[in-house]
Formats: structure tokens, sequence, C-alpha cells
């Protein structure tokens, strides 16, 4: 293989685990917002009395 070649490899796996890792923690980010956004509806609704334990 060439150096131009072997060049193209070396930066195109390192990109392509880059985008992995990125794309992966988009997911995670999004799976912990949603659990914060619950979190904030059910303190919203202790605080309303919602379930008539905490007011």
């Amino acid at each position: 293989m060439d150096e131009s070649m072997t060049g193209w490899l070396q930066n195109g796996f390192a990109v392509a685990v880059a985008a992995w890792l990125l794309v992966r923690t988009e997911r995670k980010l999004e799976t912990l917002t949603e659990a914060i956004n619950e979190l904030q509806r059910a303190i919203a609704s202790l605080r309303r009395g919602g379930d008539g334990r905490w007011e």
C-alpha cells in the first residue's frame, strides 16, 4: 500500500471512531434529558400535592 492510502485509512478510522462516539453520546444525552424532565414533572406534582403525601 502506498503512503497516501495508509494515511487516508488511519485518518478515516479516527474520523469514524469520533463520529461513532458523538452519536453514542448524543443518544445518552437525550435519554438523560428525558429522565430529568420526568423528574422535574414528578417534583412539580409533589409540590402541588399530586398524590397527597408531600404538600
